[in-house]
């Protein structure tokens, strides 16, 4: 049996990776959210709670993680997020591999991960698609998010692969800086190429 293509979709924060995620599964591609399946497992009762409170004292109440409170113990600490990523990362690998095994037959699937290029993820995925669009779109779409600042989004970037290095490395660029129904027609005509191949 072969098995699906695996996509690995990536883009730096406010490059319009969730709606070209969307955009894949209204075309009936599966999508693994990465993200989502984190914040599933850190929420009210979620499987990753008891870990986070016993390493992290103090950062979960009962909804389950306080991102705040996790953040702040955990932001600019390199031990400590090596820490919290020794905790979350094999627990969303697992996830990962359970969601491959229930979508075996789809000729391709979508994983979304933010850090695809930073964590290594690359290398376990078929074709890299990058979301990206014009810095000056990327930067008041980041500023508009309630609560970011200039600094926290200069913060951010620099943990990131640069968008320029991302464009260079993918397979496919998916251009968000253009009209969401060209955007869309991009990525249908993408699926496409990608269904004639498998």
């Amino acid at each position: 049996m072969t098995h699906p293509i695996i996509i690995g979709l990536t883009g730096s924060i406010g490059m319009g990776k969730s709606t070209v995620a969307n955009m894949f599964e209204k075309h009936g591609v599966p999508v693994f959210d990465a993200d989502a399946e984190v914040r599933k497992m850190q929420g009210q009762g979620g499987e990753l709670v008891p870990a986070i409170e016993a390493a992290f004292s103090g950062s979960t109440n009962e909804n389950g993680v306080n991102r705040e409170a996790l953040g702040a113990q955990v932001f600019g600490d390199k031990a400590a997020l090596a820490r919290l990523e020794a905790i979350v990362h094999p627990a969303v690998a697992a996830r990962r591999a359970e969601f491959l095994i229930e979508h075996g037959n789809a000729p391709m699937i979508v994983f979304d991960i933010p850090l695809l290029f930073e964590k290594g993820g690359h290398e376990a995925v078929d074709k890299i698609v990058v979301v990206s669009a014009p810095a000056p779109v990327q930067r008041e779409r980041v500023l508009a998010r309630e609560g970011m600042t200039p600094e926290k989004f200069a913060q951010i970037l620099a943990i990131q692969t640069p968008d320029e290095e991302k464009r260079e490395r993918a397979d496919n660029v998916i251009d968000t800086g253009l009209q969401l129904t060209e955007t869309e027609a991009l990525v249908a005509q993408l699926i496409e190429e990608l269904r004639n191949i498998t």
